[in-house]
């Protein structure tokens, strides 16, 4: 089997490759060649954050996601979680904190998620994308567990920066 792209999208590509395992088998991997990604947890104080209601067109249905975002080519984490809070939230923050780091799909994906909470925020206005459809929602730590409780906190994403800060 041939390795190399498969597949060039816009910003993620399908590879193929041989790997080696432990014991020196060697097998051929087919995965998602991703940028990397991050997730902002936004604190409007220590008793709420925001939520985005986002519609999501690739599964056709509307979630309760925390903002996130992919990084750019030369982006640093911290950077992208900079813009896409004020892209989503229509928030600017004052200060981000590294809370984690996660493989969200290790079986066929590269991505890695780097998660900040973000505190002090300060409107500024919201600046989506033309395929962004989000309503940014504010919401307590038991209206969230309430969500998650009613299984409509369904983001796997979301659902471990929430665990991180000990909302859920």
């Amino acid at each position: 089997m041939k390795t190399g792209t498969v597949y060039a999208g816009a910003f993620l590509n399908v590879e193929k490759r041989r790997a080696v395992l432990p014991g020196n088998r060697s097998v051929q991997v087919e995965y998602v060649n991703h940028p990397g990604a991050v997730l902002i947890v936004p604190f409007l104080g220590p008793r709420r954050i925001i939520l985005l209601r986002q519609f999501r067109p690739v599964i056709n249905d509307w979630l309760y996601e925390l903002p996130a975002g992919t990084i750019e080519k030369g982006e640093k984490p911290l950077s992208c979680a900079r813009r896409e809070i004020v892209e989503e939230t229509g928030f600017r923050a004052g200060s981000m904190r590294r809370i984690g780091r996660i493989y969200p799909v290790p079986g066929y994906s590269t991505e890695i998620i780097t998660m900040f909470a973000a505190r002090r925020l300060t409107p500024v206005g919201m600046d989506c994308e033309d395929d962004e459809i989000i309503e940014p929602l504010a919401f307590t730590r038991r209206a969230v567990r309430d969500l998650a409780r009613r299984g409509r906190l369904v983001d796997a994403k979301t659902i471990c920066a929430l665990a991180l800060c000990g909302w859920l």
